[in-house]
């Protein structure tokens, strides 16, 4: 596994369980042209951006570019990264035919291409973060009602708009977003702001 400190971006799905197999970090889906009308994604690649930066990396293909190319048109250059895979013609295993221009995309290569691709544009060394940092879990949801609990989703909801985060994030992509853009202390303090939020 590839520790990876910037936020990668993919198309769908399959690209990121693809790269889930072979990268330590977090992965976001611009859910393919949605990217182009979800504000709240939009917003959030930008929150991302600053804070750690992304690396994209979408598909070979003239869509692929698309995506690519707005997300650089909606975050400042120097907070991204481009990896590239190269030209490769063929079929994804659970596609019944080719993409149009018959490329495979991020999830039809090997890993051994995405490494590469990684290495290309300087990802590949371990990041080690600091161990001595406190983390939020899954446990800290739960013990501040933000989860399994009767007004869990409510109180989630606040804190995603408090947050200015989507509220269609799932419950692990909190945990991953918070991590990513605060202390533990910064949580427990959103946390309690949040409850002043009206929905």
């Amino acid at each position: 596994m590839i520790k990876v400190d910037k936020i990668i971006v993919v198309e769908g799905k399959y690209d990121r369980i693809k790269l889930s197999s072979i990268i330590d970090g977090v992965i976001i889906e611009t859910d393919g042209f949605g990217i182009f009308k979800n504000k709240e994604k939009q917003r959030l690649l930008r929150k991302l951006a600053e804070k750690k930066g992304l690396l994209i990396l979408t598909d070979s293909d003239s869509a692929g570019f698309v995506i690519r190319n707005f997300i650089t048109s909606i975050v400042p250059n120097e907070y991204i990264t481009n990896a590239y895979i190269p030209d490769i013609f063929g079929k994804e295993k659970r596609k019944e035919s080719a993409s149009k221009e018959g490329k495979l995309g991020v999830e039809g290569v090997s890993s051994e291409i995405i490494v590469k691709a990684l290495e290309n544009v300087g990802v590949g060394c371990v990041y080690t973060e600091n161990k001595d940092r406190k983390i939020v879990t899954n446990i800290d949801l739960y013990d501040d009602g933000l989860n399994g609990t009767a007004d869990s989703k409510i109180n989630r909801l606040k804190l995603l708009k408090y947050l200015d985060l989507p509220q269609r994030l799932s419950t692990k992509g909190l945990v991953e977003i918070i991590n990513t853009l605060m202390t533990y202390d910064e949580y427990k303090f959103a946390v309690e702001k949040s409850r002043e939020v009206e929905l």
